[in-house]
């Protein structure tokens, strides 16, 4: 699972909770944020996206399910781009694939305090340190990602599209996102924003399980999804 920018893993724990014991559950924390130090130069989605790539051919040691959250979604997208070997099933949840899907009004702005505590609390880098990762993730989100739809159509594996009905992304980008994805699925939770993971952590916990569930029965009256023959 990859946490949101800004943030650390920790914010994770209320869908983490959600999960089966049959699940072995991995939370690293992105460079820049929660326990792991921030890198020279600037920030940026490929940089974090090689990071998860070594993690998981260092750490889980073979394909994974992978997660992310926001600015992790990005993160985890790009990894089923580039090493489609190492991504079992993508779960999408509340990130957007190019930056201009972001409404208006959402990046920028002051940052919450809660987030210069929460990073205090537990970075080695220092209180002091984080403005210029604040300074960093501008950068990034005003520049980044640039995905198209012809690079989506790429991604194989199986993909679950997770949004809150009053998120920050365009929902007409989140469509085009699941549509674009030759095996993708598609759940907009009710009454959610951008905090969707902990506001309706059971519910998407369930719909996480059932669509890790390789036993999952077939739709009755599939579109989309209709295999040929």
């Amino acid at each position: 699972m990859l946490h949101p920018g800004g943030v650390d893993a920790r914010a994770l724990d209320p869908i983490v909770e959600q999960f089966p014991e049959r699940f072995h559950i991995y939370t690293p924390d992105q460079r820049g944020h929660g326990r792991t130090p921030d890198m020279p130069g600037e920030m940026t989605f490929t940089a974090m996206a090689e990071d998860t790539i070594a993690f998981i051919d260092d750490t889980v040691g073979g394909a994974a399910h992978l997660l992310g959250y926001s600015d992790g979604a990005i993160v985890a997208l790009l990894v089923a781009m580039k090493r489609p070997d190492l991504v079992r099933n993508l779960v999408f949840v509340a990130g957007v694939y190019h930056r201009d899907g972001w409404l208006d009004g959402v990046l920028g702005g002051e940052t919450p305090e809660f987030m210069a505590d929460m990073y205090s609390e537990v970075s080695p880098d220092g209180r002091e340190h984080f403005a210029t990762v604040v300074g960093k993730l501008e950068r990034m989100h005003a520049e980044e990602p640039t995905i198209s739809t012809a690079e989506l159509a790429g991604v194989r594996c199986p993909a679950l599209v997770i949004v809150g009905d009053d998120d920050e992304m365009a929902l007409e980008h989140v469509i085009s996102l699941y549509r674009a994805l030759p095996r993708g699925e598609l759940a907009v939770i009710p009454h959610a924003s951008h905090g969707v993971l902990v506001e309706k952590a059971h519910l998407c916990g369930l719909m996480i399980t059932e669509f890790l569930d390789p036993q999952k029965p077939a739709t009755f009256a599939p579109i989309r999804r209709k295999v040929e023959p």
